[in-house]
């Protein structure tokens, strides 16, 4: 199909259709896990870092850190969130918190249920009592 338009369009020098083969742009090949130094010379500024026990949470905190950061002053984050190396479910109905709870069982994995199957959503007693922001003259409270 291409070398069919390209005969029909491009002047006889530019014919030449080359067939790229994946290996050539797809940085895996001969060596697992090692990065050719051709393949290296089209690439700048490359970080590997990793972490063992759980690859995407790590780059999930990298990647936060780094948009929390100038590149001069350290990011203000926590290494971990409270959610942690764990993964989260968080079920809306009863129902959905039995079928959770018969899922967990049935893969085997022990969970943590941190509101005590209380799935009400409440607002703190605070809320619309008391202002975060401290009254000024002319503007009671």
């Amino acid at each position: 199909m291409l070398q069919h338009w390209a005969q029909r369009h491009l002047p006889q020098q530019a014919q030449t259709v080359s067939n790229m083969r994946a290996s050539e742009f797809i940085a895996e090949g001969e060596k697992v896990g090692r990065l050719s130094k051709t393949k290296s010379f089209a690439t700048v500024g490359l970080h590997k870092f990793s972490n063992v026990a759980d690859r995407a949470y790590v780059l999930n905190r990298v990647m936060m850190a780094v948009a929390s950061t100038d590149g001069v002053t350290p990011p203000d984050i926590d290494g971990e969130s409270w959610a942690g190396r764990n993964d989260i479910a968080a079920p809306y109905t009863p129902e959905e918190a039995d079928m959770l709870k018969l899922a967990y069982k049935a893969v085997g994995t022990d969970f943590h249920d941190l509101n005590k199957d209380d799935l009400r959503s409440q607002e703190l007693p605070s809320t619309g009592t008391a202002s975060p922001v401290k009254a000024f003259r002319g503007y009671p409270r």
